[in-house]
This record gives C-alpha cells, sequence and structure tokens, in this order.
C-alpha cells in the first residue's frame, strides 16, 4: 500500500496543475511558459510538459515555437457543450445557407480564440467567382469582420486584457494597426451592429460581419458573408448586405437560447 501512495499523489498533482494551467490560460488568454511556470510555483521544465500535453490534446495553441501559449479549440467545444449542450454549427447550418442564398455570396461562422478567430462553419457561395470554404481557417480577430464584430462586444476589461502591451499586427496593407484607430472603429461597430472587412485580411477578400449574442448578451461566436473585392468596391455596397447578415446573427442567437433552454428543462 505505501508503495503505491507516492505515485497517486504525484499524479493528482500533475491533474491539479493540469486544471489550474487551464485556467490561467482562460483568465490570461495568452500565457509564456515562464509566467505558467511562475503562478504555478513549478520549474519550467515542468510547465512546458504541462503545455505540451494540453497542446496534443487541441486546449491550447503555439502560433511559433517557444512563443505563448493561447486557447485551442478544445476549449471552445467545452466551452459550447456547457452552454446548454448544443451544437452550434448544426443550429447555424440552415441560417448559413439562408443567408449564403440571399447574398448568393460565402457565408461563415467563427469563434474568437484570444486575439485570433477560428472559422468553424463555411457555406459557399453558388457564383463561380466566389470566396472559398474558410473552415479551419484562423485569423487576427481585428482584421475580419466577424473578429472585429465580436471584438466590440466585448467588456472593456476583457478587450484590454488580451491586447494588453500586444502590437496589432498586419496582414495586409489595408490591415489596422494603429489602437486608436481600431477602439473609433469598434465605437462605429456598436453603434452599426456589423463590422466591415476592406481586404484586412487577405487581398482581394473583403467581408461584412456581426456577433451572435448568448443568454446573457455575451459573444457566443460571429457571422461573416465573404465577398471578392471586385463585387465590394465600397462600403455602401457593403451596406446593402448589412441587413441579412444581423439579422443571421440574431437567429443563430435565438436558436442558441431556445435550445439552452430546453437543455435545461
Amino acid at each position: 500500500m505505501s508503495n503505491t501512495l507516492p505515485a497517486t499523489r504525484e499524479v493528482s498533482s500533475s491533474v491539479d496543475n493540469a486544471l489550474f494551467l487551464l485556467q490561467l490560460v482562460g483568465e490570461h488568454r495568452v500565457l509564456r511558459v515562464s509566467e505558467a511556470a511562475d503562478l504555478l510555483g513549478v520549474g519550467r521544465s515542468t510547465a512546458h510538459r504541462l503545455f505540451a500535453a494540453l497542446r496534443d490534446r487541441g486546449f491550447v495553441l503555439q502560433d511559433r515555437p517557444n512563443g505563448p501559449y493561447r486557447p485551442g479549440p478544445a476549449l471552445s467545444e467545452i466551452g459550447l457543450a456547457a452552454i446548454g449542450r448544443i451544437d452550434i454549427r448544426r443550429l447555424a447550418q440552415p441560417v448559413l445557407e439562408e443567408l449564403r442564398d440571399t447574398t448568393q455570396e460565402t457565408s461563415s461562422l467563427v469563434l474568437l480564440e484570444g486575439r485570433t478567430v477560428r472559422f468553424i462553419d463555411c457555406v459557399e457561395s453558388p457564383r463561380s467567382v466566389r470566396v472559398g470554404s474558410r473552415t479551419g481557417l484562423v485569423l487576427p480577430a481585428h482584421c475580419t469582420a466577424s473578429g472585429k464584430a465580436i471584438l466590440a462586444t466585448l467588456p472593456p476589461a476583457d478587450l484590454k486584457r488580451r491586447y494588453a502591451g500586444q502590437p496589432l499586427t498586419a496582414r495586409t496593407t489595408g490591415s489596422v494597426t494603429d489602437w486608436r484607430s481600431m477602439e473609433f472603429e469598434l465605437q462605429e461597430i456598436r453603434r452599426r451592429g456589423v463590422a466591415i472587412n476592406s481586404e484586412e485580411a487577405e487581398t482581394g477578400v473583403c467581408a461584412i460581419g456581426a456577433a451572435v449574442a448568448d443568454q446573457v448578451g455575451a459573444p457566443l461566436a460571429g457571422v461573416a458573408v465573404a465577398v471578392p473585392a471586385s463585387r465590394m468596391t465600397n462600403r455602401e455596397a457593403a451596406r446593402t448586405m448589412a441587413p441579412a447578415v444581423i439579422r443571421a446573427a440574431a437567429a443563430i442567437g435565438d436558436l442558441v437560447r431556445q435550445n439552452s433552454t430546453a437543455a435545461a428543462a
């Protein structure tokens, strides 16, 4: 009996550290190995090993070798499951199809992950010249329409924590890299309820996006229509599709709330 107790304690300690590390990643959004080691009170090699295990399971992501870690898709999946145990992709699918049919453009559903957005579902435009499927694509949130729409709905403290000391990286010459300009744009998005991306993430691709709210009004996801730049030569062209995007985001939010209520009953 005495021979098994140390191993049991060691496993328990590792599990506790891994769970605490997940909490830290969720709170800080971006965390380096050295920072995690200090917060956990463990050596850097231990923190590195814990991060590696979480990364292998998709709970954290690392954009570059030796770079910081941020929340991974597995955490998003758990979060979605916890919200009424529903599959937002299944619920959103017919809404995305209707948005595609209405606009004749490619429609997507995205989740916010730290300072990036991940495209989790997409319905392609039927047109011969179109934006292809975005599913699986990860882009800086501030460079995308859906990402900016989500950022605009975040509490100021959350927004500050995500970007504190972090530069706004450029994807194209159209990307906004000045935080003052970004704050002004986020104010406009809050006023209009929709965000516009004019070749800010990819040259030749524009988009219109809106945030999907959960039961308490917090951003759960984002929905967007991606359009070849040749068909969206000015912001007025984007505004003609804005009402359809806003309706789609509201419809998905309603479906999530209805299913969450039904699941809790």
